[in-house]
């Protein structure tokens, strides 16, 4: 057999007829430039964010790649994943190996077909975007489309043996997103995905609301809202400033994109958005968007990056300040992570907390706060948090997380609606 350094090799055959053999002598044969996802190091006893990358900037790249780009996902630990997940974050720990050579026995046995399907797309993507290769054996025959090798080996039993060589080139679409297709649909679609958003489950008054059907399940949905009234990114974006009669009559925004896990890597982001667009009957579309540094999807769907938008001063200081509290920033989503850590604390330390709340730029207090006022005092703040309890501290340290990070604002111009 003939096997470059940048080949996807797919190995198949009847239990019994010889492929693990076969696998485990090409494995010794081109070691020890390999790694075998059957033998990552997992380390059990750490979130996923603080076990890939040498910084959380890296983690955050590589966990999108593979589809774990989920506020919940960073901040679990290996044992509470999905096999699906756990596959995904094992890929994950062979692009961060360096190895040219990615070897995996009994390759997407342990998973339902579609899944097998979306991971067999993703590895040869990404190994061929790394210039990798991978070695795969299974007996599953379902994967010939999708995995898309420059080299099919067949074993039967004995000695039988067929090989067959092809262009070595990326496959683009997985064979999953023929069977699907996008239609107007409602809050009750929202509803059913809400729960893998970082947000909370409430939006904005919809303008459109649309999902994503595979076999008449929702796999994903997009919200588009009426924009809001001040916006960073907008003014640098059209060279004016837009009075709320005309955001109102001309612009929309997206409030929500969700995919179901599973469905994740397969290009459904961008096809969500590029696909609805035209359909919410607006000239312009924004949004402002936290994952869009690490995974461009708005971008590959047509839309335009402005600008981004970096954390207040006063909110980056009250963060290193819960640091040295005991926090860990990149935590702070995970309310319960939060409640845990402040009924550890004696009140000299809660008070501490709330201190540092209160002296983040009084502009985010109603946020932090919650509630229908449109602007709070100082003193007024003082006074919510003096009689907060531990669970309303807890979700206002979320909130602080998420006015932490760095948004990026993007627009898309309808050009076939006359401004």
């Amino acid at each position: 057999m003939k096997i470059g350094p940048k080949d996807i090799v797919y190995i198949t055959g009847d239990s019994g007829s010889g492929k693990s053999v076969l696998l485990k002598h090409l494995e010794k044969q081109l070691a020890p430039n390999t790694i075998n996802i059957n033998k990552v190091r997992i380390n059990r006893k750490k979130p996923l964010i603080d076990t890939v990358g040498e910084t959380v900037k890296q983690g955050l790249e590589l966990l999108s790649r593979v589809g774990l780009n989920d506020a919940f996902l960073f901040v679990r630990h290996y044992n509470q994943l999905s096999d699906g997940q756990k596959y995904r974050y094992r890929i994950a720990k062979m692009i961060e190996s360096g190895a040219q050579y990615w070897v995996a026995d009994e390759f997407c046995a342990t998973l339902d077909r579609d899944t097998a399907k979306i991971v067999a797309f993703n590895v040869q993507k990404l190994a061929r975007q790394e210039g990798k290769a991978v070695l795969a054996a299974t007996t599953h025959t379902d994967l010939l489309e999708d995995l898309q090798p420059s080299v099919h080996v067949h074993k039967g039993f004995g000695r039988e043996i067929e090989v067959k060589y092809f262009p070595n080139e990326l496959n683009k679409t997985c064979s999953l997103v023929r069977e699907m297709h996008i239609e107007e649909g409602s809050r009750e679609d929202y509803k059913k995905l809400a729960g893998f958003h970082y947000r909370n489950k409430h939006i904005p008054i919809p303008i459109k609301i649309f999902t994503l059907k595979h076999n008449n399940q929702t796999v994903g949905v997009i919200v588009y809202s009426f924009p809001p009234t001040i916006c960073f990114g907008r003014k640098k974006a059209l060279g004016k400033t837009v009075h709320i009669q005309e955001l109102n009559r001309k612009f929309a925004n997206i409030s929500r994109v969700i995919l179901h896990p599973k469905y994740r890597t397969i290009g459904l982001g961008a096809r969500l958005v590029r696909e609805t667009l035209p359909l919410v009957g607006r000239p312009y579309v924004e949004t402002m968007a936290v994952m869009a540094r690490y995974n461009p999807f708005f971008e590959k769907a047509g839309m335009t990056k402005v600008a981004e938008r970096l954390p207040d001063k006063s909110i980056v200081e009250a963060v290193e300040k819960l640091r040295e509290l005991g926090f860990n920033p990149v935590f702070l989503a995970s309310e319960k992570g939060n409640q845990r850590l402040l009924k550890q604390m004696n009140e000299e330390q809660r008070r501490q907390v709330k201190q540092t709340l209160l002296n983040v730029s009084s502009i985010f207090y109603k946020r932090l706060a919650g509630g229908k006022r449109m602007f709070l005092k100082r003193e007024e703040f003082k006074e919510i948090l003096e009689n907060t309890t531990v669970e309303k501290m807890a979700k206002m340290l979320r909130i602080l997380s998420i006015l932490m990070q760095t948004k990026v604002y993007l627009i898309w111009k309808n050009s076939s609606i006359n401004n």
